[in-house]
């Protein structure tokens, strides 16, 4: 498979779409239809509560959780700069970094807003875990060619269009027929778009907006005024360009929406939307469906026989490079440096592919040349200009350590695709047996002799049971003598591993009539003659 392609899963409850590059997955996008994202959705909100030592305000938007509004993000702050989070248009970006900055320099947030005054806002970033969605009131709205920006006056082109003389065409056109007060960025699409596609696009835009805002006069505060395109039509609007070969999709309902877009919108590549009808489905034919699950572990080899090792974090993620089985030919350092070229790139592609985000640290093995060090971190840099996620790279360190830090605008793909254990509890480890049996040793020794009867039950796992009485064996037998009483050890199926009760025979029989512990899955305890401690399960 060569080429770059467009693959789409839409058969199901769920939109998936694949770009592959060259026979690579390099990014992968999902959305499924009962949670829909809201990034890029207008809204008529209404202010909730405003924040003057954090600067910024909550906003009801209609959503689950008040959304956040910088007061950098709010029209009149003192910086008339779009906000719109398209990461191909780098020109427009605004990292959340400078935010304070630009907040000492312009107004307060308590200058500017009040609780319960209704402003228009946009959605910049989908909610994340805890946090709900960042909002702006810079409206932006993305056609194929233009991004509008009805309340600012500015003309931008894309970084990416890289020729002066096609960059001042596109400004010379879009100067010519945009209105007074209004701004528009060029996308890179529309490198060598006709002055009537332009035309066409603006006039489109700008008649959005009008009726986007009779729709926000008419509507209630904290109600939608207008929604982007679904994943599927912004897939396509956005990332069906000339470099991309097919776009193959395997719902016959979907194909016939995207070849109507496709024909109104951008009929120079009608030709290249396909229908799948393999007999597999198409992310199995494609390969695709492997490389996502890749994409979901920690620990990925590099074809020399080196590994990089994931730890995706509350604060920032981390990358650990390691040799492995990669022992080279001449020197070490040469295998060093070799192994660690090589980890830049597929550091690079995992990043965008995991749509990882926020503060990343990579721990690059360490070389003691200059030199080395010189000639891996521009590896580095070369393999990030491949993503349209805006990224901020520190140079090695002495100890091999680059910081970094990437544009985030939706949650990566293993919060997307997983949840936390719920055996763990998200922790990634459990006691092991070892200490649960001397925990339940220490805490029978520390409270067995409240028992006032001569026999003591232990309730535990079936495999903690099976420990006490054959590897601890011994030890359990020091602690009856050491009580004067016998102990016995019942197994619990429904247990946790890490769960247990140490009750008086009368207690576990009382238990035990009545079908199981009231406790289980939740604590740890000891009873007494009917009288229990709860003791919070470790």
């Amino acid at each position: 498979m060569s080429g770059n392609l467009l693959v789409v899963n839409a058969d199901g409850p769920e939109t998936r779409v694949a770009l592959v590059e060259n026979g690579i997955l390099s990014e992968l996008f999902i959305e499924r239809k009962r949670e829909r994202g809201i990034v890029g959705n207008i809204y008529k909100g209404r202010v909730v509560r405003v924040l003057p030592g954090m600067q910024a305000s909550f906003v009801d938007i209609g959503t689950e959780k008040a959304a956040f509004l910088y007061v950098a993000d709010v029209r009149g702050a003192g910086d008339e700069r779009s906000l719109f989070a398209d990461e191909d248009e780098r020109e427009v970006q605004e990292e959340p970094q400078v935010d304070q900055a630009r907040a000492i320099r312009g107004q307060k947030i308590e200058n500017l807003l009040r609780e319960g005054q209704e402003v228009l806002v946009q959605v910049a970033k989908e909610p994340m875990g805890t946090k709900g969605a960042r909002v702006t009131t810079y409206v932006s709205l993305p056609g194929r060619h233009l991004v509008f920006m009805p309340g600012v006056d500015h003309v931008g082109i894309s970084r990416r269009i890289a020729s002066e003389k096609e960059r001042k065409r596109l400004r010379d056109i879009v100067e010519a027929h945009r209105a007074k007060g209004t701004g528009f960025i060029v996308r890179t699409v529309a490198e060598g778009a006709s002055e009537q596609e332009l035309r066409d696009d603006m006039d489109f835009l700008t008649k959005l907006w009008r009726e986007t805002l009779r729709k926000s006069e008419r509507a209630k505060p904290a109600s939608l005024v207008y929604s982007d395109l679904d994943l599927l039509l912004r897939s396509v609007r956005d990332n069906l360009t000339p470099e991309v070969d097919r776009l193959i999709i395997d719902s016959r309902t979907e194909y016939d929406r995207v070849h109507k877009f496709v024909a109104a919108f951008m009929p120079q590549f009608l030709g290249r939307v396909e229908l799948y009808e393999g007999t597999e489905p198409i992310f199995d034919g494609f390969g695709i469906e492997v490389e996502i699950d890749r994409a979901l572990e920690r620990k990925v080899w590099l074809k020399s026989g080196g590994y990089l090792i994931y730890d995706e974090g509350e604060a920032l993620t981390a990358i650990d490079v390691n040799t492995g089985r990669f022992v080279g030919k001449k020197n070490l350092e040469e295998t060093i440096t070799k192994n660690n070229l090589e980890a830049c790139r597929e550091v690079a592609d995992q990043l965008r592919l995991r749509n990882i985000g926020g503060i990343i640290v990579v721990d690059f093995i360490d070389m003691d040349r200059e030199s080395n060090r010189e000639k891996v971190w521009k590896a580095f840099n070369e393999a990030l200009q491949r993503d349209r996620a805006k990224s901020n790279v520190s140079k090695i360190s002495e100890l091999g350590l680059v910081e970094m830090t990437r544009k985030r605008t939706r949650e990566s793909l293993s919060r997307t695709l997983t949840e936390p254990c719920f055996y763990c509890e998200g922790k990634g480890y459990l006691k092991s047996k070892t200490t649960i049996c001397y925990e339940i040793l220490r805490e029978l020794r520390r409270q067995g002799g409240a028992v006032k009867e001569d026999a003591v039950v232990i309730a535990c796992h079936p495999e903690i049971a099976a420990q006490l009485q054959t590897v601890d064996k011994d030890f359990l037998e020091e602690t009856e003598k050491r009580l004067q009483k016998r102990v016995q050890i019942k197994g619990r199926g429904s247990f946790h591993i890490e769960q247990y009760e140490i009750l008086g025979k009368k207690a576990a029989e009382r238990r035990k009539g009545k079908g199981g512990s009231e406790e289980e899955g939740n604590l740890n305890s000891i009873e007494v003659e009917g009288e229990q401690e709860d003791r919070p399960a470790r």
